[in-house]
């Protein structure tokens, strides 16, 4: 099965804790990065974590480490992708089409919004 959500994509989070209570509910962001193995995705700016790093230092001298603030993977069923279109989450479906191409026939899988029906 196809991933629904993909690299680059816009996803709102859709649970965990209310933003007025210091939780990423509600807000959007760009996904960095995609862990299909372990079904999470890496979004910008969200469940940011304090990571603690050795202190060292580079080869000029320079000081390594210390305190970080890191955005850590979220679980892909908590996040959904955003309708261009309407500017809101939504569930992600699958239309498949024969494309011919140099003679070639060949199915492509076209990710389409369930809300409103449009590609994405």
């Amino acid at each position: 099965m196809g991933a629904k959500i993909k690299k680059g994509d816009l996803v709102q989070v859709i649970t965990g804790a209310k933003q007025d209570r210091g939780g990423d509910r509600g807000k959007q962001g760009k996904v960095l990065r995609v862990f299909p193995e372990a079904n999470r995705v890496l979004v910008e700016g969200i469940n940011r974590v304090t990571k603690h790093t050795k202190v060292g230092q580079s080869q000029r001298g320079t000081k390594t480490g210390g305190i970080e603030i890191v955005e850590a993977p979220i679980h892909i069923s908590n996040v959904a992708l955003v309708d261009p279109s309407t500017k809101k989450p939504t569930r992600v479906g699958f239309r498949v089409e024969t494309v011919e191409k140099d003679g070639k026939k060949k199915t492509v899988r076209i990710r389409v919004s369930k809300a409103t029906g449009k590609d994405i």
